[in-house]
């Protein structure tokens, strides 16, 4: 079973509180921990474990999206930079972590508190206390989708 096809099977009955907006080639859903703030995933609609699975009209407007979202993530979270992974090493299923960094936001992990996210504790990252509270969560989902809206609009 897909822990992503689930999570999408979640998004078309309504019952998956992370889920911020639809768009042509995938589903945009805050991440469920947040030690980086805004941390946000972009969910293919198909079921393709690899980019080069997608037709190439697929692929190219995949890609385009995925860059919409993390601009909106960059600018709702106020990122001084973006880190983009698409691993599919544990979920098969193609789907994109978007991560706004800022300074300090490793702490004192990797060079001089700068590295990727993967630096930073697991146990710490993935502690029950970096799971937003509902009205947390909801502003975050509100400002995203806000910034979201208005690039879609150019």
């Amino acid at each position: 079973m897909c822990m992503i096809c689930d999570r999408i099977n979640m998004i078309k009955n309504g019952t998956n509180p992370w889920f911020v907006k639809e768009l042509e080639t995938g589903y945009v859903v805050i991440g469920d921990n947040q030690h980086f703030k805004g941390y946000t995933l972009f969910l293919c609609k198909e079921h393709k474990t690899e980019l080069f699975q997608l037709d190439y009209s697929a692929k190219m407007k995949f890609l385009e999206e995925m860059s919409v979202v993390a601009e909106a993530v960059a600018k709702a979270f106020n990122a001084e930079k973006m880190n983009y992974e698409l691993l599919g090493n544990g979920d098969t299923h193609l789907h994109w972590h978007l991560f706004p960094r800022v300074s300090g936001d490793l702490e004192s992990y990797g060079n001089n508190g700068r590295g990727p996210v993967w630096w930073y504790p697991m146990d710490k990252m993935y502690s029950p206390d970096n799971r937003p509270k509902e009205e947390e969560l909801q502003a975050m989902k509100a400002r995203l989708e806000k910034e979201l809206n208005q690039l879609l609009e150019m």
